[in-house]
């Protein structure tokens, strides 16, 4: 992967990250609305996760600068779309969300699988991948 195209997805996730970050604060239930889901008692913690998602946003924009440099940046972020699906399959088996709510991630986390493991591969091979 070249690094222009590295820096091209890391800017993509950035904006996306900010994007889906400012819907969730301004509409938390937008997503509960649409999935049919009950909505939450308490929006104020969904937000909180929407601006979480916004200061990824704002990694991934710094990491773009340099991606092989800022890989922990993406390491980071790597790890959390691993781990958000995990933790929504539980749930759904559960059956404490619908499979409808899948579509978040989706596109939160499975489509940045390939891209950010791709990232992480050329600051492997390069060398920066170092934990010196």
């Amino acid at each position: 992967m070249t690094t222009g195209l590295m820096k091209r997805f890391l800017q993509i996730a950035g904006i996306y990250n900010l994007a889906w970050g400012a819907s969730v604060i301004l509409f938390p239930n937008l997503a509960f609305d649409l999935a049919g889901m009950t909505r939450p008692l308490y929006p104020m913690i969904w937000q909180c996760v929407g601006m979480i998602v916004g200061v990824y946003g704002v990694g991934y924009l710094a990491a773009a600068r340099d991606p092989l440099t800022h890989w922990p940046i993406t390491l980071v972020g790597f790890l959390g779309k691993v781990f958000g699906p995990i933790g929504f399959t539980w749930y759904l088996m559960q059956g404490a969300f619908p499979l409808t709510f899948g579509l978040v991630i989706i596109f939160n986390d499975v489509i940045w699988w390939i891209p950010f493991a791709l990232i992480l591969r050329e600051a492997w091979k390069s060398g920066q991948l170092s934990m010196r």
